[in-house]
C-alpha cells in the first residue's frame, strides 16, 4: 500500500514538473499567434491600399480587421504588436485610424 501512495505521489510530482514547463512554451505560441495575426493583418491593410487607394472600401474593411486582431491579442495578453516598430505594446493606445 505504502509502494502505491508513494507511486502516486512521485507521478503526481513528475506531472506538476513538466506542466510548468510547457506553460512558458505554450505563453511563447499565444504571443506568436498575435504577432503574426497583427503582421498579417497590417500587410493585408498595405496591398488594400496600394491596389485599391487609402479610403477605399477594401482598405477600410482591412483596416478594421486590423484593430480586430489588435483587440484580439489586446484581450488575450493585455498587449498588442505594433508592426512598424516590430516591438510589444503594453497599453492600449493605438490609434484605429493610425493608416488612414
Amino acid at each position: 500500500m505504502r509502494t502505491v501512495r508513494t507511486s502516486f505521489l512521485s507521478l503526481g510530482i513528475l506531472t506538476a514538473v513538466l506542466l510548468s514547463a510547457l506553460v512558458p512554451r505554450l505563453q511563447a505560441e499565444d504571443l506568436d499567434a498575435c504577432q503574426r495575426r497583427v503582421a498579417h493583418a497590417e500587410h493585408e491593410l498595405h496591398e488594400a491600399m496600394e491596389k485599391h487607394g487609402r479610403h477605399s472600401r477594401q482598405a477600410n474593411h482591412e483596416r478594421r480587421e486590423l484593430n480586430k486582431a489588435r483587440e484580439h491579442c489586446w484581450h488575450e495578453r493585455h498587449e498588442w504588436w505594433e508592426e512598424h516598430a516590430r516591438r510589444w505594446h503594453k497599453e492600449h493606445d493605438w490609434n484605429d485610424h493610425d493608416h488612414d
